[in-house]
């Protein structure tokens, strides 16, 4: 019988204990955040997605040898003699159609080394930490603006450039190897 009373004394004692540490953290600040309607903000200099300014990008590719794991694919198309591409914000000029620009950020292991030797500072990390997909290929970021279609015509076109420049230096080599060929006049009179 005593022990009936004192599992009640210790089961009332306990139930008191717990309400009071309750109450005692109804008067104190909270420590946690309401994610995501409340974001935390991060430090300064912290390493989250990256991103790259495609407009200011001249193919490079420093940051893809730059990179540990290989995350960042590139795909450059030499631009034509006459053709004008532009330059970067910080006055480079672009000499490569950067035809395909992708970061698989599941790859990444955000160690910032693919920023630091862009020379035209167009890549870098960026604040934004919340880009959880279901999938993993949407992970994969496409930067370039070239659609199927341009990228195909720019291909034919260097193929074709390169096939003239191949005739051309063909024809060099007969027209030099013909020239060699030739008896000298006066070695053939004598």
């Amino acid at each position: 019988m005593k022990n009936y009373f004192k599992n009640i004394y210790q089961a009332i004692v306990t139930i008191l204990i717990g309400l009071g540490v309750t109450f005692r953290h109804l008067f104190v600040r909270a420590v946690t955040i309401q994610y995501p309607h409340v974001k935390r903000e991060l430090p300064p200099r912290s390493r989250q997605k990256l991103f790259v300014n495609i407009d200011d990008c001249i193919g490079c590719m420093q940051c893809a040898r730059a990179c540990p794991v290989d995350c960042i694919t590139i795909e450059t198309i030499k631009a034509g003699k006459d053709e004008d591409l532009g330059t970067t914000s910080n006055g480079q000029k672009k000499r490569l159609h950067v035809v395909k620009f992708d970061i698989d950020m599941s790859l990444c292991c955000y160690c910032a080394d693919c920023v630091f030797p862009c020379p035209t500072e167009c890549i870098y990390m960026t604040p934004e930490y919340d880009f959880a997909t279901y999938n993993r290929e949407d992970l994969l970021i496409h930067f370039a603006k070239y659609t199927p279609e341009q990228i195909e015509a720019l291909r034919q076109r260097e193929q074709q450039e390169k096939e003239a420049l191949a005739k051309a230096k063909a024809a060099r080599l007969n027209a030099a190897a013909s020239n060699s060929k030739k008896p000298d006049s006066n070695t053939a009179k004598s």
